[in-house]
């Protein structure tokens, strides 16, 4: 889950890390009062998960109250690179001398933490890293030894940092370490981390992605989820418990398996090349357990994509047997149809594995005019395609 920047600034408080008094609004006339209490001046900061707000007129200087209204006005409502603006932040104004950079995030690729710091911060880091990569220090961190003052250390004299600002950069890092791990979180990003005027280091903006699989250890972060920007679809699978990403096509998927998931997507992608170009529509695992319940829960959603035009079930029987699994279609279309929903929608049905035998003969008993079997992954990819381009 990506941070809004107020968020991440109210984070960032929690732990200790400095920065700068900030308020979030959410309409103009709320920036005068916020102002006065920032001393008179404020930075006006767009609030959206998208890089580029600067350049976009997305942070604007306010010099007085009236100004702030206007600024904020001028700047909720906004588009930025498809993101609306909904809320602003006044951020107390700084006093800059220099801009650095400074992050803490999960490396996939080598199986590790990672730390990475610049002196020259304030621009796309990206850039920094593509142009002049000697500028972007980056440093392993080992996940049981974490950010020791050595270890922040070490990061600071690696990516140059002024010695009169050492000290400071390596508290700011180990305290910035504490936000990483004590959140959960797979991003923790300052820039510009600055060094101000009367030569105090502060976090002027910052990034933090968290790890939605943490959610278990942080019941305080759902109350940090951007509620109305989410996909309808996705929060219902949410409140029912269902692995369910949306994907822009027609054809209905549900699995068993991540794996298995995964692999389905790719199949029906490529099938669909040979049928209108149709695409998978979601990525649904339901994993082992697949009750009737789960397998009602799950086609309810799909179905009640508009974009779905059929569904495609792929399971590979293991844990839970094929005969289980088609008892749950059965079952899941006669819970449908009595909650009065308007099951329409063909479905392509692949069972493979432990009992898949069973599992066919039940699917072929219960005649449901909607349900097809096809014996392959390949071709039931491929029937499902063509059901969903005929549409």
């Amino acid at each position: 889950m990506d941070l809004f920047e107020y968020q991440a600034r109210d984070i960032f408080a929690k732990h200790d890390v400095p920065v700068l008094a900030g308020e979030v609004i959410e309409t103009p006339e709320a920036a005068r009062e916020v102002t006065e209490r920032l001393g008179g001046r404020a930075v006006v900061k767009a609030q959206v998960k998208v890089g580029g707000r600067g350049k976009a007129g997305g942070v604007k200087l306010a010099s007085d109250p009236d100004d702030a209204v206007a600024k904020a006005g001028s700047i909720l409502g906004m588009d930025i690179k498809g993101h609306t603006v909904h809320k602003v932040m006044l951020a107390q104004t700084a006093d800059i001398a220099e801009e650095y950079y400074a992050s803490f995030l999960l490396d996939r690729t080598n199986r590790t933490f990672l730390a990475m710091a610049s002196v020259e911060g304030g621009v796309d880091i990206e850039e920094v890293a593509a142009t002049k990569p000697e500028a972007l220090a980056k440093i392993p961190v080992d996940a049981v030894d974490g950010v020791t003052e050595a270890k922040a250390r070490e990061i600071a004299e690696a990516a140059k940092f002024p010695a009169e600002v050492v000290d400071q950069v390596v508290a700011a890092l180990q305290k910035l370490w504490d936000v990483f791990v004590k959140e959960d979180a797979l991003l923790v990003e300052v820039n510009p981390l600055v060094k101000t005027g009367d030569g105090k280091i502060v976090a002027l903006d910052g990034k933090v992605s968290l790890d939605a699989n943490a959610e278990f250890r942080q019941p305080d972060h759902a109350a940090l989820e951007d509620k109305a920007a989410a996909d309808p679809l996705e929060a219902a699978a949410k409140a029912k418990n269902l692995n369910y990403v949306k994907l822009e096509g027609q054809v209905g998927i549900i699995g068993n398996g991540a794996g298995l998931v995964m692999s389905t997507l790719d199949v029906v992608a490529y099938a669909g090349e040979k049928h209108s170009g149709v695409k998978p529509a979601n990525f649904l695992d339901i994993g082992g357990g697949a009750s009737a319940e789960v397998m009602a829960n799950g086609l309810e959603i799909i179905l009640g994509d508009p974009d779905v035009r059929s569904v495609f079930v792929n399971v590979f029987g293991g844990i839970t047997s094929c005969d289980a699994v088609a008892n749950g279609i059965v079952q899941a279309l006669e819970l449908l149809k009595s909650k009065g929903e308007d099951v329409n929608k063909p479905l392509v049905v692949r069972l493979d594995g432990n009992n898949a035998e069973l599992g066919r003969q039940i699917l072929n008993d219960a005649a449901h005019p909607l349900v097809q079997q096809v014996d392959t992954m390949d071709g039931a990819a491929d029937k499902a395609a063509e059901l969903a381009a005929a549409k």
